[in-house]
């Protein structure tokens, strides 16, 4: 496992990451999550990601009591949470200073932490100025509840604004922005927020790296039975997959699989380790619900040098979706 630094802050992050979503309380009780944040954990892995919208806070639940019964020290890892989706009642969603500083604490409680040492705004919300935003997260990282505060799904423009207000009002910017990203999805990272890296340092969580397991090459031949896809809440992931754009997709992933089957990998190995060659990627957030899986994925790291420039530019032919650059005018 080797560390980047989370954009120009000083946190050094794993180049995995570990996730909640979709295992954690829905696939995932405390003994398995022990497990495999355990398996995480000593192959290197320093961040554990979650959100209050996962599974109505019972993910975090799950993993707050796992990591207490690990017993690991609270300096040796790093833990999220993200607010926006808390409740169905106007006042438990959103990003307004009462919902962001109430979803704080209940983090903390349910995480059984006294910190969050990334605290993301899970996407924007047009109700609420990004001025308003932007206070109640200063507020709480000058009360010792939060370390950095990021931003999920945000455009670079409006990340640009916030970085403005907080420079104008003397506020803490955020640091760090989670996207979904993969040979699919690439816009953001690669073009939106081509202004916004070297201008104020953003760093990158991202997610999704296998596009909802497409990159697996599990849903070549069909639906599994074991899919995510299947999940009771989770049928807008089976209309993608198996809708016109995820018969494409699959098109290609066949495509993708001979190249990965030529450098001596499997296709997700390669997808994964095509996300980290950008160095715009702090960490590469992965999702397992079994521990064989997530064993498997970090195992991806034993082939970095398998992707050679060749094996970049091939996958790039297959794809043909680069993101053109922004024009400057």
């Amino acid at each position: 496992m080797q560390y980047r630094r989370l954009g120009k802050s000083g946190l050094q992050v794993s180049e995995f990451s570990y996730g909640s979503w979709v295992t954690f309380a829905k696939q995932v009780d405390v003994a398995p999550a022990k497990a495999m944040l355990s398996a995480a954990y000593d192959a290197g892995v320093n961040f554990f990601d979650n959100a209050e919208g996962y599974e109505q806070g019972n993910s975090e639940l799950v993993m707050g009591q796992a990591i207490d019964e690990l017993g690991w020290s609270r300096d040796s890892y790093i833990v999220s949470s993200k607010v926006f989706w808390g409740g169905s009642k106007p006042t438990q969603r959103g990003l307004s200073a009462k919902h962001v500083t109430e979803a704080c604490h209940a983090a903390l409680k349910r995480l059984r932490v006294e910190h969050l040492d990334l605290y993301f705004c899970h996407r924007p919300d047009i109700d609420t100025p990004i001025e308003e935003t932007v206070r109640a997260m200063d507020n709480l990282v000058r009360q010792g509840k939060v370390i950095y505060w990021g931003t999920s799904e945000w455009s670079g423009q409006q990340i640009t604004e916030a970085h403005a207000i907080a420079r104008a009002a003397n506020l803490t910017p955020p640091t760090m922005e989670q996207p979904q990203y993969n040979l699919f999805e690439r816009d953001k990272v690669e073009r939106d927020y081509l202004p916004v890296y070297d201008t104020f340092g953003l760093g990158t969580t991202i997610w999704s790296p296998l596009a909802s397991g497409l990159l697996t090459g599990k849903y070549n031949n069909g639906m599994p039975n074991d899919s995510r896809a299947n999940l009771p809440g989770y049928e807008w992931l089976r209309d993608i997959m198996m809708g016109d754009e995820g018969r494409a997709r699959i098109e290609k992933i066949k495509e993708l699989a001979k190249i990965a089957d030529g450098a001596g990998m499997p296709i997700h190995h390669m997808a994964l380790l095509w996300c980290l060659a950008n160095p715009r990627v702090s960490t590469v957030i992965l999702g397992a619900s079994k521990i064989e899986q997530l064993h498997d994925n970090l195992s991806a790291l034993k082939s970095r040098e398998k992707v050679t420039a060749d094996v970049m530019a091939a996958i790039e032919d297959v794809m043909g979706n680069k993101p053109a650059a922004p024009q400057r005018f």
